[in-house]
């Protein structure tokens, strides 16, 4: 698809700069199986920080009590960055959205403050939104620290948010970068590259492959984040092997970190050596929904914890996971590898 971009590993903050180089090979000579760049990326979001401007609630099974319906509602916030309230746990203050208060990213995104109860889990496929819409400032109205589940994947959470309509702030938006290219190896021939946004842009790229050992195989997207390409994939769905859902169906139950009651061959992508449930987004003889799902539901979501600010620049992901993400954040703070536009 015309010229492979190429990257500068820069200066690697953790893991094995051999590695990182090893795996970096693989990904530069991986094909890119869709690009969806925008015309002129400096118009993917307004300058000014928006919110809603009024309530949308959207319902769904949950996704670890399975029968029980959940109910998520966004609201309009004065106050800067996403905020998520326990409706049941009214005597504890509101979290903010923050890599601060990220609980654990072991098997999804928790975020946490006060109470060991004061928790949402799963916040991934939601906070995306921050990042992938553009939408600086809201408040999270829930009943549980369990989030609902959707056969669409996100897009009811999307369309909720332009039901309830964008609109601008007199303030300014804010932005971060990094102050130089960065990168962060894993454990398994993973890492993630940072690079500053160039001559001023306030825009973020993404650059996205995965390689699975099963029918999924090698996937890679290349696209800027605009609101018009996040919708387009808030419909890719959550990934399991078959045996991690028929895990999650039996003894997995007894386990917090395994017990996704709500899912079902309805709501989920699963796969082993063929898919048994129907994948979408076919394009070139694959079906992208895994690479989707990975740059925006989870890459975009761990991009969305920068707090009150949006992030801009070039991100580049190769294998990574939740952890590696939301690690790769919280060491852009640690060791102020982070400045203001």
């Amino acid at each position: 698809m015309g010229n492979m971009p190429e990257y500068r590993t820069g200066r690697v903050v953790f893991g094995s700069e051999a590695a990182i180089a090893a795996a970096y090979e693989s990904f530069r000579v991986q094909p890119i199986d869709e690009t969806r760049l925008a015309a002129d990326r400096s118009a993917a979001f307004p300058p000014k920080r928006r919110t809603i401007a009024g309530e949308a609630s959207v319902a769904g099974v949950g996704t670890f009590q399975g029968s029980s319906k959940q109910t998520l509602t966004f609201a309009p916030s004065e106050r800067k960055g996403w905020w998520i309230r326990r409706m049941d746990l009214p005597e504890q203050l509101d979290t903010k959205v923050d890599i601060s208060n990220l609980w654990t990213s072991a098997q999804n995104l928790v975020m946490r403050s006060g109470s060991p109860h004061n928790y949402l889990r799963m916040v991934e496929h939601i906070v995306a939104l921050k990042a992938g819409l553009g939408l600086d400032d809201v408040l999270l109205k829930v009943k549980s620290g369990d989030p609902p589940l959707f056969d669409q994947s996100s897009l009811p959470l999307v369309k909720a948010v332009e039901h309830a309509k964008i609109v601008e702030k007199a303030d300014d938006a804010t932005y971060v970068t990094v102050k130089e290219p960065v990168a962060f190896g894993g454990k398994r021939g993973d890492f993630l590259l940072f690079l500053p946004a160039e001559d001023g842009e306030r825009n973020l790229r993404i650059d996205c492959a995965i390689s699975w050992n099963t029918v999924i195989g090698s996937q890679r997207v290349l696209f800027d984040a605009t609101g018009d390409t996040f919708r387009y994939a808030a419909l890719a769905r959550t990934n399991a092997t078959r045996r991690q859902y028929i895990l999650a169906k039996t003894v997995g139950r007894l386990f917090a970190a395994t017990r996704n009651w709500g899912y079902n061959d309805r709501n989920i992508l699963i796969h082993g050596r063929r898919y048994y449930t129907e994948p979408r987004f076919p394009v070139g003889g694959k079906f992208l929904e895994p690479v989707w799902h990975r740059a925006t539901l989870d890459l975009m979501a761990a991009l969305s914890l920068t707090g009150s600010h949006r992030f801009a620049g070039t991100v580049v992901s190769y294998r990574a996971g939740h952890t590696l993400d939301c690690d790769a954040v919280r060491a852009l703070y640690r060791n102020d590898l982070l400045c203001y536009l």
